[in-house]
């Protein structure tokens, strides 16, 4: 069985709809056909929200913001990219050790934010700005922040289970493979603990770049910037940080074919991986309630699926 499954792919490329249906999936047929369990799932895009919540609490209050500039630009400082993988890390210590609240669940993030960008080696940013600041942006965001809170807390894994972490790389448009720290896949994967990845399978949903931000655009909705199967990434990002990706060259360069080569600057882990061809768009129909879910479209992506998934066992 796959204990871990690592769902990589450029924006709205399909992971968060695919993640939809392996959730809905009998968990009989997903182990016998994909060899999966009942899925519980990890994604870094809840913690991008709250940055971009942040930085407008920060500005509002005459302060530089810590992440974002403005609401559809890219990252003031890039390294914050390991800081999702870091994020990440600890909602994977989570499943095992439920994490305990500090006076507010906005105390919580920005005190788990500060932890995770020391160790990129950017500025943690709360420990300068005044603690009445700090108090202020931690109310503003407190809605937010106990709902992560309550997410990591709800989140329990059990034997059996198949731990789905959905995370998004990549590079800017033109830029040549493979790339510099701390863009595309090759860094970030090399910041994940050591126990996801000896127990890791890659599963790459491929479109193209120009599909990406088609579909991006597509499935946008005003007023769900938040949501995980309706939010929009600023056009800017789109081709600023997610113009291309370096996961195929990943693969390709690997020393053993059907991996990816993972070094970590202590050990190098060969993760097996596998390409999902999302270029036909089997997915965008799972963005629909699951009963207007038809039998010919079902039958298309499990076919594909258990092409890709059968790599991976």
């Amino acid at each position: 069985m796959i204990e871990i499954l690592l769902l990589l792919a450029l924006p709205a490329s399909g992971k968060s709809e695919l993640r939809r249906y392996l959730d809905w999936l009998d968990p009989d047929v997903g182990l016998r056909t994909l060899g999966i369990g009942p899925t519980v799932q990890i994604d870094d895009f809840p913690y991008v929200h709250l940055m971009r919540c942040i930085s407008r609490e920060a500005v509002g209050l005459g302060l530089e913001p810590p992440f974002f500039a403005t609401d559809d630009g890219t990252f003031v400082d890039r390294r914050d990219w390991g800081t999702l993988i870091h994020l990440i890390n600890e909602d994977f210590g989570f499943l095992m050790h439920r994490p305990d609240r500090e006076a507010s669940a906005g105390r919580w993030i920005t005190n788990r934010l500060v932890a995770a960008r020391t160790k990129t080696g950017a500025d943690p940013y709360f420990p300068s700005v005044s603690p009445d600041s700090r108090s202020r942006i931690e109310l503003g965001i407190e809605a937010e922040a106990q709902a992560l809170f309550e997410e990591a807390t709800a989140r329990r894994w059990e034997p059996g289970n198949t731990i789905v972490i959905e995370f998004a790389r990549g590079v800017p448009a033109g830029s040549s493979l493979p790339p510099s720290p701390p863009m595309g896949y090759r860094h970030s994967l090399s910041l994940l603990a050591p126990e996801i990845l000896e127990r890791a399978r890659i599963l790459y949903v491929r479109v193209s770049p120009e599909e990406s931000r088609r579909k991006n655009r597509e499935r946008t909705v005003i007023g769900e910037e938040g949501s995980i199967l309706h939010h929009g990434v600023p056009e800017e990002v789109m081709i600023s940080d997610y113009g291309g990706d370096d996961a195929v060259w990943l693969m390709n360069s690997a020393t053993r074919p059907g991996t990816i080569d993972v070094g970590t600057g202590l050990n190098t882990y060969q993760v097996p991986a596998a390409i999902f061809d999302n270029r036909g768009d089997l997915t965008s129909f799972l963005r629909a309630e699951p009963e207007t879910w038809g039998a010919k479209e079902l039958a298309a992506l499990q076919h594909r699926l258990e092409g890709a998934f059968g790599l991976l066992r």
